[in-house]
């Protein structure tokens, strides 16, 4: 495998994580906690606005490559592994139309 070929793949798998927890946030058997920090976590990824700015060398943006990825960690695991697996099934089935 080349390389393009596994970040072609790594992007589709993180589609379909990013698609499953929006379902999840909307699935009424999730806790409320998940679906807090799935808010919190989405808001932090697409907010203009950063705990650590950008323009801070270095600092800035490897906050944005751990803090994102640690925080959707962390509501996977907070997800009910049941309902995950419903909403990962249905976030691969929309994508493939």
């Amino acid at each position: 495998m080349n390389v393009i070929s596994l970040w072609k793949q790594s992007l589709r798998k993180l589609q379909v994580e990013t698609y499953a927890i929006y379902l999840a946030y909307r699935h009424p058997r999730t806790p409320w906690y998940a679906k807090l920090l799935a808010a919190i976590v989405i808001a932090y990824a697409v907010s203009p606005i950063d705990l650590i700015p950008d323009f801070i060398p270095v600092i800035g943006l490897l906050a944005d490559l751990i803090l994102v990825p640690l925080g959707t960690a962390l509501v996977l695991k907070m997800i009910p592994r049941d309902v995950l697996a419903e909403c990962r099934q249905k976030a691969v089935a929309t994508m493939e139309l």
